[in-house]
C-alpha cells in the first residue's frame, strides 16, 4: 500500500518519495517529513524548547516548550497561538476566528478522490489511493477534511481541503488554502514566475528572507503577471542535482502562493484562492470544497522534477481525444488579416496552406456579430455574413473540401457594450449598482456566477459547434476583472463571486468538452494570462503568450517547461519584422523555437518568397517526423537563457534511442573557440548524429558534449537528431 497509518504515524509513499505526518498527544497533527524515503518515523527531528513569546496551549499545563507557534504543523490555523501566516482563517457567528483543529479520524481509500465542481488529478482506482483525515475544531462544530492524493508510479501526491460546518450558526470561510506545509530544517530558494502580458513566466529565484514572501493574482485569473507555481530548492540545487520541490495549484482565478522564514529559520509554506478576493458563509451542513495542489519533489534536480509535472499533466490532468494523440499543425489568420478579412482573403491563405501541409485552418477574432474593431460585437456569437458571405458553414465546407480541419476563435466570458446581448441584457455585465464599470480593451465581463449567463453562452456556442463542422476551438479571455458584484447573492456575499465565477467557468467548459470531444480546446488569455493546471484539465494546450518573436519566446518557454509539458504549449511562427518586439529573425530560427510545442503559423503565408514557402514545407514535415518525441519525450533544459548566450533544449525518447537537441545563440562572438553544450538522459552505448555520421557514445556526449556549429549574426538556430546505432 502507498498509504499506511501505524501508531499515529500517516506515512504517504511514492516510488521515490515519503510524506509523513504523526498525531501528537494533544490531536495535533505535525507535519514529520517530505522528501526521500526514510524506511522510519521523522519524529525524532522534533525537538522544541521553552521559547519566549511562544504561547502554549492549554492542555499541555507545565509544559512551556509546547508551542503551536513553533512546531510543524500540517494545516495551520488562525488566532489560536500560532501566528505564522495561517492555511485557513474563519469568522463564528459571536464575531472570534479562533480555530483549534484537533485529529478526528482517518480513512484510506483505493482510488482518487474527486472534487465537487473543480478539476483534479485523476487515476484508475488501482494507480491511486486517498487518506482523508479529519481535524474537528476543539469549540465549534466546524471539520476540516484534509485530503491527500497519492499518485505512486508518478511520484506525485495531491492536497485539497473540504470544510464543512455542522453546528447550528454560519461560519464564515476568509481564508481556505488547499496546501500548507512547515518545514523545520534547510536552507531554502524559492523560484517563481512572473511577468507580464507578452513576456509570461520569467523564472526569479531568490533567497528566502525572513519575513513573507508571496506570489499571487487579484486579477480573477491566473494571470500574466504571476503564476500559480513554485519551487522550494535547497542552496545549490541544480537541473541535475540537489533537493527541490514543486507545487502547482490547479484553479484559474485569484490566487496566493506564501513562504515564510520565521525566527527559527524555519519555512511555512501555503497555496490557495486569494484570501483578499474570498470569503464563504458556510450554513449548518454545507461544505467548501478547495482547489487542487499537485506535490512532488526530487533529489536529482530540477530537470527530474520538471518531468515528473510534465508526466502528471499530461497523463492524469488533460482529457480528451487530443490528451496525448498528435495535434494537427495551424494556421491562425489574426496577425495575417486581424479583423480586416472576407471570405476570399480567408480561402486564399487557406489554399496556400493546404498546398505547404498544414491541417488545419483556424479564424480568429472578427466572424460574428458587428465586429469589425474592438469596440464592439462580443456577445453576439453568431455568423457575421457580411464578411463571411453565404454563411459559416459554406467556408468550412469549402476549407475542408482542400483537405484541411477548422478552427474557431470565442472570447465566451466577455461582452461588448455596443452589442445586441448586452443592449437585451445590460444587467449580465459584471458592474457594481450606482459606480460606471472599468473597462478593458473596450470590453466589460459577463457574470459566470449566473446560471443565465452560463446557459445563454452554452446553447449559443453548441449551436454554432453543432451546425458546422469545428474541430478546433480557441476559447480567449482578455482583460483582468474587477467591479465585483453579482445580482445571483445578497450584497453580504459579495466576496464569494470571484470563486462562483471560476466555479461557473468550469461547468461550462465541462459541458462543452463533455459534449463535443473530437475538438481540440486551446486555452487563450491575451496568450499565456491563465495558463494553469485547472484549464489543462479541460485544454489540453494554451496559447503560450501573444509575444510570437522567437527570441522572447525561449525565455517564456523556458520558464513554462519547470511545470507544464511541452504539448501545453501552444508556439507558432509568425511575421517579421515581428509585432510586438519589431524585431526580425529567420524563419529557420521561428521554426525551431516554435517545434518546442504544439506547433502552427500565424501569418500570410502568400506574401512569403518561395524559397521561404519550401522551408514552410519543409519545416512542417520535420515537425510532423519529431511530434511524437516532441510531445512524448522526456525533456530537458541544457541552458538557462537569463544567464547564458543561448538556449538549448533536449527531447529524448522514453526508450533512449531518440534525441532531439535544438537551441538558439543569441549573439555570435568573434574570435572564439566553438560553444559546447552537454546532452543528458542518454543511455550507454553509441549515438550517431543524423546528417553529419559523426558517431559518439552516450557518456561522451552527457560528460564532454557536443561542439556547435560556428554561427554568424544573431539569434541562429541549430538542431542535431542523433539515434541510437
Amino acid at each position: 500500500m502507498a498509504i499506511k497509518a501505524e501508531n499515529n504515524v500517516f506515512s504517504l509513499e511514492t516510488a521515490h518519495t515519503l510524506y509523513q505526518m504523526k498525531v501528537d498527544m494533544f490531536g495535533v497533527l505535525n507535519h514529520l517529513w517530505y522528501g526521500a524515503k526514510t524506511d522510519c518515523c521523522m519524529d525524532y527531528l522534533l525537538d522544541y524548547p521553552d521559547l519566549g513569546f511562544s504561547g502554549n496551549i492549554y492542555e499541555a499545563g507545565d509544559n512551556r516548550s509546547y508551542s503551536l507557534n513553533t512546531r510543524p504543523l500540517e494545516y495551520g490555523a488562525e488566532g489560536v497561538g500560532d501566528f505564522r501566516v495561517p492555511a485557513i482563517s474563519v469568522t463564528h457567528e459571536d464575531g472570534s476566528t479562533a480555530l483549534d483543529l484537533r485529529f478526528q479520524s482517518y480513512e484510506i481509500k483505493r482510488g482518487k478522490y474527486k472534487i465537487q465542481g473543480l478539476p483534479a488529478v485523476y487515476a484508475k482506482e488501482d494507480q491511486a489511493e486517498t487518506l482523508e483525515i479529519i481535524l474537528k475544531d476543539t469549540a465549534t462544530e466546524t471539520l476540516v477534511t484534509l485530503l491527500y492524493g497519492v499518485i505512486s508510479e508518478a511520484d506525485v501526491i495531491t492536497r485539497s481541503v473540504i470544510v464543512t460546518n455542522q453546528g447550528k450558526t454560519p461560519v464564515i470561510l476568509n481564508k481556505v488554502h488547499s496546501f500548507a506545509m512547515d518545514i523545520p530544517y534547510g536552507d531554502w530558494e524559492w523560484i517563481h514566475f512572473h511577468g507580464r502580458h507578452v513576456m509570461e513566466r520569467q523564472a526569479e529565484r531568490v533567497p528566502l528572507i525572513h519575513g513573507i514572501q508571496e506570489s499571487s493574482s487579484t486579477r480573477g485569473t491566473s494571470s500574466h503577471q504571476q503564476n500559480p507555481t513554485a519551487l522550494l530548492c535547497e542552496k545549490g540545487c541544480t537541473e541535475t542535482t540537489g533537493f527541490c520541490m514543486g507545487m502547482a495549484l490547479m484553479y484559474s482565478g485569484s490566487f496566493q502562493t506564501q513562504v515564510q522564514l520565521d525566527e527559527l529559520e524555519q519555512v511555512r509554506m501555503t497555496m490557495g484562492i486569494h484570501a483578499d478576493n474570498f470569503a464563504w458563509t458556510l450554513k449548518e451542513g454545507e461544505s467548501f470544497y478547495a482547489p487542487e495542489v499537485i506535490l512532488s519533489c526530487s533529489d536529482e534536480g530540477m530537470g527530474e522534477l520538471s518531468r515528473r509535472f510534465h508526466h502528471i499533466i499530461r497523463n492524469h490532468v488533460c482529457r480528451g481525444q487530443y490528451q496525448l494523440s498528435s495535434r494537427p499543425v495551424l494556421i491562425n489568420n489574426w496577425e495575417a488579416t486581424y479583423f480586416d478579412f472576407n471570405e476570399e482573403k480567408i480561402e486564399k491563405i487557406a489554399r496556400q496552406a493546404a498546398e505547404l501541409g498544414i491541417d488545419m485552418m483556424v479564424l480568429d477574432d472578427g466572424w460574428f456579430g458587428k465586429r469589425d474593431s474592438d469596440t464592439s460585437g462580443l456577445g453576439d456569437w453568431f455568423v457575421n455574413e457580411e464578411k463571411l458571405r453565404g454563411g459559416l458553414n459554406t467556408l468550412v465546407e469549402k476549407i475542408n473540401h482542400m483537405g484541411m480541419k477548422f478552427g474557431l476563435w470565442f472570447e465566451p466570458e466577455m461582452v461588448s457594450e455596443d452589442s445586441e446581448l448586452y443592449r437585451t441584457h445590460p444587467d449580465w455585465a459584471i458592474r457594481i449598482p450606482g459606480r460606471n464599470p472599468s473597462r478593458s480593451r473596450y470590453q466589460l465581463v459577463l457574470d459566470m456566477a449566473n446560471p443565465e449567463v452560463t446557459e445563454y453562452l452554452y446553447e449559443t456556442i453548441s449551436k454554432v459547434l453543432r451546425e458546422n463542422h469545428i474541430e478546433y476551438v480557441k476559447w480567449d479571455m482578455n482583460r483582468s476583472i474587477c467591479d465585483w458584484y453579482t445580482k445571483t447573492l445578497p450584497d453580504s456575499r459579495q466576496k464569494e463571486m470571484p470563486h462562483r465565477y471560476v466555479l461557473g467557468l468550469y461547468e461550462l467548459l465541462e459541458r462543452l468538452t463533455g459534449e463535443f470531444p473530437h475538438i481540440l480546446f486551446e486555452g487563450c488569455s491575451g496568450g499565456g494570462g491563465r495558463f494553469d493546471a485547472g484549464m489543462l484539465y479541460y485544454c489540453p494546450q494554451i496559447w503560450c503568450s501573444d509575444d510570437t518573436d522567437a527570441h522572447e519566446r525561449t525565455f517564456i518557454q523556458y520558464g513554462t517547461s519547470f511545470f507544464y509539458p511541452i504539448s501545453a504549449v501552444g508556439s507558432h511562427v509568425s511575421a517579421v519584422p515581428n509585432h510586438q518586439t519589431g524585431r526580425s529573425t529567420s524563419i529557420e530560427t521561428r521554426g525551431t523555437v516554435a517545434m518546442a510545442g504544439s506547433f502552427g503559423y500565424e501569418l500570410d503565408l502568400n506574401i512569403l518568397s518561395e524559397e521561404e514557402k519550401q522551408e514552410v514545407a519543409k519545416q512542417i514535415k520535420t515537425y510532423k517526423e519529431y511530434q511524437p518525441l516532441i510531445h512524448n519525450g522526456f525533456y530537458y533544459r541544457l541552458s538557462n537563457p537569463h544567464k547564458e548566450n543561448m538556449a538549448v533544449w533536449e527531447f529524448v525518447s522514453q526508450d533512449g534511442k531518440e534525441v532531439l537537441v535544438q537551441g538558439v545563440v543569441f549573439r555570435a562572438k568573434p574570435n572564439t573557440l566553438r560553444i559546447r553544450i552537454r546532452l543528458a538522459g542518454l543511455e550507454e552505448g553509441m549515438y550517431e548524429v543524423l546528417g553529419t555520421g559523426e558517431v559518439y557514445t552516450g557518456k561522451a556526449l552527457m560528460t564532454g558534449g557536443i561542439l556547435l556549429p560556428k554561427v554568424s549574426g544573431d539569434d541562429v538556430s541549430f538542431e542535431f537528431y542523433l539515434k541510437k546505432k
